[in-house]
């Protein structure tokens, strides 16, 4: 079932628009920002932001095969191509070709793999505490459910066109 799109709010006029008080600005470069964190903590252990995502993917099993993956993480076939062969030439993932279905190419952590993907929620945690100094439990909470609604509102906008 499909959820109509929600009437749009109109809360921004054009006239008077500063995109410095933009909830997508706000969003944006709080993204950036943590992003930026993680990755200089990831930096010890030699994994990109681009590298850590689907390494994470991988370990909690959100994907196993190459199109999953790059489904998930939405990159485009040759870019997923690329990535696993640093990933692979790292000794984080081995890819393994499907005895059912040779076009399917499944993906498989390696115990290095394992072994930095354990690392990973680690750092997030630290990294999404801190930015979340000051708040109560309750404020988390609220910010989560409303941050949830934006969400369901882009994929209703989205599943309309």
């Amino acid at each position: 079932m499909v959820t109509p799109t929600p009437v749009p709010a109109e809360f921004y006029d054009p006239a008077h628009y500063k995109p410095d008080e933009s909830v997508g600005y706000l969003m944006r470069r709080i993204l950036t920002m943590v992003s930026a964190e993680v990755e200089r903590d990831l930096l010890p252990t030699g994994l990109t932001n681009a590298q850590w995502v689907p390494l994470f993917k991988l370990y909690v099993g959100s994907a196993s095969t190459v199109a999953e993956l790059a489904r998930d993480c939405n990159l485009d076939a040759g870019a997923m191509t690329r990535l696993l062969d640093r990933m692979e030439a790292k000794g984080l993932v081995k890819r393994l070709r499907s005895s059912e279905d040779r076009r399917v190419v499944n993906l498989e952590l390696t115990p290095e793999g394992k072994a930095a993907a354990k690392r990973i929620p680690v750092v997030l945690c630290g990294v999404q505490n801190a930015h979340l100094a000051g708040f109560t439990r309750e404020e988390w909470q609220t910010l989560k459910s409303l941050l949830r609604r934006i969400l369901g509102n882009a994929q209703a906008i989205q599943s309309e066109r």
